[in-house]
Formats: structure tokens, sequence, C-alpha cells
């Protein structure tokens, strides 16, 4: 049950935008989880600043997932965003950052988890 949101300061085309919808579910495979319950969310044009400048390219990513922590498969998933983000939209690794949230309880189809 992971869900990946991301915030960028750049736009993103509808072709770019299915290449990180695909990119990303091969990715979760890095913390366990599968594409068949992955849900993701892109916000574009969104106004970041990093060291108080909005002059580069930038992201938020934050990947949210029901179950425990697992710092070194989270640590793998960081490198595989930085690289699918530098490739589809231009954005440095030193530029992004990723918050990882693990939930014990989680809401589906009625019921909780």
């Amino acid at each position: 049950m992971p869900f990946i949101d991301s915030k960028v300061s750049v736009s993103i085309s509808e072709e770019q935008e299915k290449e990180l919808k695909t990119r990303l579910g091969q990715a979760v495979s890095l913390i366990g989880k599968t594409e068949s319950w992955l849900m993701t969310g892109f916000q574009d044009n969104y106004h970041l600043y990093f060291k108080g400048d909005n002059s580069q390219p930038m992201a938020f990513i934050e990947v949210k997932l029901y179950g425990r922590e697992n710092p070194s498969a989270f640590e793998a998933m960081s490198a595989k965003l930085c690289e699918i983000f530098g490739e589809v939209l231009g954005i440095a690794p030193d530029h992004i950052y990723i918050k990882y949230e693990a939930v014990a309880n989680w809401g589906w189809n009625g019921g909780n988890l």
C-alpha cells in the first residue's frame, strides 16, 4: 500500500508523468511493494525554495507505506528516486528531499488493513 506523492518546481508533461508513474511502479519493489497497490500523485509548478533560492529545479517527495520501516530499503529507494526524477525532469539529486513514513493504520475499501 505505498503512496508516492511528489511536489516539483518544474512543469510535467503528460509523457513525463506516464514515465514517472511507470518507473515508480518498478522502483517500489526496492521497498518490498508492488505496483498493483501503488498510488502516485504529482504536483508540478510547485513553489519550492531551497537554501532561500528557487532558481534551480527541485522536488519534495513523500513515500508513505503500510508496514514497518526498513532503512536499508529506503536508502536504495532514495538513490532510485533521485535517478528517476533526475532523468525524467532534470532535477539534481542535491535538490531533492525525500520523506519516508511507515503507517500502522491504513484504510481501504471501507475498512482498515
